[in-house]
């Protein structure tokens, strides 16, 4: 960094930020060497892939009524006896491909999970950055709204969100805005922990002495906070980002389970499942079969990758 070339003699700074942690071959050694994280790795691309290529791999458009007919409804996978060879996966009561269902909804899901995880980090990192370096008043106040939000569930507060838009929309809208509702309503039950993480470790590097000599050159508060601080504070919140977007999905999965999410007509995974566990005990086991599995594999694969990040970005775990 130019701006402390004037840094007195003895004045030190960290040896490491995150950025030259991650250029570390050491980080990827340690992801090699588990067999666990790589399977979890793999699974985690495989099914980002299969949901940015959905449009051209998947063999019908779900969203598109004139692609799916109701003679086609209830169809079992074409591997059991009495499957149609058309679709792989079956179909559900809409005659939709349950394999292009899974793409497309697989692909909604992951966008409103990294959405709500950039929402929820970006007001975290930012009042906790905030609430470190200013103290005072200042970081009792956030402070105290964080304490107040951490005793009431994260899918309590996504409740509440949703169904106070949902009031304030017509019933037009509400279709129109589902998606961003759900954005806005998991993104802001998740922010609390980015801010205290990242309120904690500004409270350190405030006082370290690369910080105390770029004051001394007459660095801006705000330049000192973005340049200098938030560098070496990424490493918990990727972590936390990482583990949070297998909890933005689940609380997805889960507010459109209880008819609160995205409509029928255009399906993430929660919402298949909804569908699919009306069919549950009729016979029709794959409607909702395949779309959990699929979650289910989705989060424990991001889970145990944000596991070893977190192992790997920590020395004193090693």
């Amino acid at each position: 960094m130019s701006e402390i070339a004037a840094e007195p003699e003895g004045a030190s700074r960290p040896d490491r930020t995150f950025i030259a942690r991650l250029k570390d071959s050491d980080l990827l050694a340690s992801f090699l060497s588990s067999k666990v994280t790589v399977a979890a790795g793999a699974v985690t691309i495989i099914l980002l892939l299969a949901a940015l290529l959905a449009p051209w791999i998947a063999p019908t458009d779900p969203f598109n009524p004139a692609t799916n007919f109701l003679s086609d409804s209830l169809d079992p996978p074409s591997f059991i006896a009495g499957g149609d060879p058309r679709f792989l996966l079956g179909t559900d009561d809409q005659g939709r491909d349950m394999l292009s269902a899974i793409l497309y909804g697989l692909r909604v899901s992951l966008a409103i999970g990294f959405c709500s995880v950039a929402l929820g980090g970006a007001i975290g990192v930012g009042l906790g950055l905030i609430s470190g370096y200013a103290g005072g008043w200042t970081d009792s106040i956030l402070m105290r709204i964080a304490d107040v939000q951490l005793t009431f569930p994260a899918i309590l507060i996504a409740l509440l969100l949703d169904g106070v838009a949902h009031a304030m929309l017509k019933a037009q809208s509400r279709h129109e805005s589902a998606f961003a509702v759900l954005v806005v309503s998991i993104g802001l039950s998740f922010w609390v922990q980015y801010a205290r993480t990242v309120r904690a470790s500004t409270m350190v590097e405030k006082n370290r002495d690369y910080v105390l000599a770029a004051r001394l050159i007459g660095l801006s508060h705000a330049r000192i906070l973005i340049s200098h601080i938030l560098p070496n504070v990424m490493g918990p919140v990727m972590v936390i980002a990482t583990i949070n977007l297998a909890l933005a999905i689940i609380t997805e999965a889960t507010l459109s389970f209880l008819g609160v999410g995205l409509p029928p007509t255009e399906p993430s995974l929660g919402t298949l499942i909804r569908i699919g566990q009306n069919y549950l005990f009729s016979g029709e086991w794959w409607i909702v079969a395949f779309p959990s599995l699929t979650l289910a594999a989705l989060v424990l694969a991001v889970n145990l990758l944000g596991d070893w990040l977190r192992d790997a970005l920590n020395p004193r775990l090693k």
